[in-house]
C-alpha cells in the first residue's frame, strides 16, 4: 500500500487502521463539478473529461455503470488499468482488458496525480475524473462523479438522456439509502478484510450482515431498494459491492457468515440490476479476482486465485 506525500511516493507494509485495528478510509481530495451551464468552470461537453478507472475496484466500477446506463460512452473516454496493484500503486498495461492512458501517457496512475498537483499528498485511488483541457484533476469522489454523470450531461450529449438515476421524487431517499449503506456494507467488507484485531473485525462483519439483512427485507416486497419500480444510485452503489461479494469478500475478506447465494431476494435482485442494458459489459470477474487474491499479499500470502465459486448472473431474474 502506497501514496504520494508531496508528490513523493511513499510505501507501508499495511493497509491504515485506527488504534484498535480498524481499517481507516482517507477521505478523497479532488472535489471539483462538471455542471451543465459551465458555471463551476468545468462545463459539460463531448470529449472533454477523461476517467480512470479499474475494473476491479467498485466504486471505480460505479461510474463505468452510470455511464454505460446513460450512454456516455462517446462522450467520456476511459483508461483501466492493470488489475493488480502492487508496491507502486495502480499501473497501466497491456493485460486483456486493460487501457492504456491515452491521455498523458503514463504508466503509473500516480503520475496522473502529480501531473495534475505535483505537490499532492494522499492516496492514489480510482475513479479520477480528468479534465483534458485544463489538465487537472476534477474530481476522485465516485459518489459525486456520477452525480455529475447523472446530472449535468443533458440530451444533446447522453444518449440515454431519460435514464435518471437520482430524479427529484426519489433523490433523498436514494441519498440516505446510499449512505445508510457506505461504511456499514460498501466499505464494511474492507473494514473486515483490512482489520487486524478480532474485534474490528467482527465489528465490520457484524455491520455487513446487518445490512445484507436489511437489504433482503426490503426487496421482498419491492424491486429497487427506494423504489418499485425505478433503479436509482443506491441500486448502483450497493451492486458494486454485491457483484464481489460470492467472489471475493466471502472468502478473501471473511465475510463468511452466509454467501449472497443464500438469500432469497438479493440474487434475484443482482441479476436484475446486472441484466440491465450497459451493466453486464462493466463487469470484469477476471479482473476482480486477480486484483484481490494477488494484490493484498497480508491477506492472501501466496497470491493463489481461487477457481469459483460457479453463478449464473444471466439466469432469469424474475423481478420485471
Amino acid at each position: 500500500m502506497g501514496m504520494l506525500v508531496d508528490g513523493t511516493w511513499q510505501t507501508e507494509n499495511h493497509f491504515p487502521t485506527d488504534t484498535g485495528g480498524e481499517f481507516q478510509r482517507k477521505p478523497t481530495t479532488f472535489r471539483g463539478t462538471i455542471t451543465a451551464d459551465g458555471s463551476s468552470g468545468f462545463p459539460a461537453v463531448a470529449g472533454r473529461y477523461h476517467l480512470y478507472v479499474s475494473y476491479a475496484c467498485p466504486w471505480a466500477h460505479r461510474t463505468l455503470i452510470v455511464r454505460a446506463l446513460r450512454g456516455l460512452e462517446d462522450v467520456i473516454s476511459v483508461s483501466v488499468v492493470d488489475p493488480f496493484m502492487g508496491k507502486d500503486g495502480w499501473h497501466f498495461s497491456e493485460y486483456a482488458g486493460s487501457i492504456p492512458d491515452s491521455v498523458l501517457g503514463k504508466e503509473l496512475l500516480r503520475e496522473v496525480y502529480v501531473q495534475a498537483d505535483p505537490t499532492f499528498t494522499g492516496r492514489v485511488t480510482v475513479p479520477v475524473l480528468f479534465d483534458k483541457e485544463q489538465g487537472v484533476i476534477v474530481n476522485n469522489e465516485s459518489t459525486e462523479i456520477i452525480r455529475m454523470l447523472n446530472d449535468a450531461f443533458g440530451p444533446s450529449l447522453a444518449r440515454n438522456a431519460d435514464v435518471n438515476l437520482a430524479p427529484p421524487d426519489l433523490r433523498s431517499a436514494s441519498d440516505a439509502m446510499r449512505d445508510q449503506i457506505y461504511n456499514r456494507f460498501n466499505n464494511g467488507v474492507y473494514r473486515s478484510g483490512f482489520a487486524r484485531t478480532q474485534s474490528a473485525y467482527e465489528r465490520a462483519v457484524a455491520d455487513v450482515f446487518d445490512v445484507l439483512d436489511e437489504m433482503e427485507a426490503i426487496l421482498a416486497t419491492q424491486r429497487y431498494l427506494v423504489s418499485d419500480t425505478r433503479m436509482t444510485e443506491a441500486d448502483i452503489c450497493a451492486f458494486g459491492t454485491l457483484v464481489r461479494f460470492d467472489p471475493v469478500y466471502v472468502g478473501h475478506f471473511k465475510c463468511n457468515v452466509r454467501r449472497i447465494a443464500d438469500y432469497e431476494h438479493l440474487p434475484s435482485y443482482l441479476r436484475d440490476i446486472y441484466q440491465s442494458p450497459g451493466v453486464a459489459e462493466t463487469v470484469n470477474m477476471r479482473h476482480i479476482k486477480e486484483h484481490y487474491y494477488r494484490s493484498h499479499e497480508s491477506v492472501n500470502p501466496t497470491g493463489i486465485v481461487p477457481v469459483g465459486p460457479e453463478f449464473d448472473l444471466d439466469a432469469p431474474h424474475g423481478r420485471g
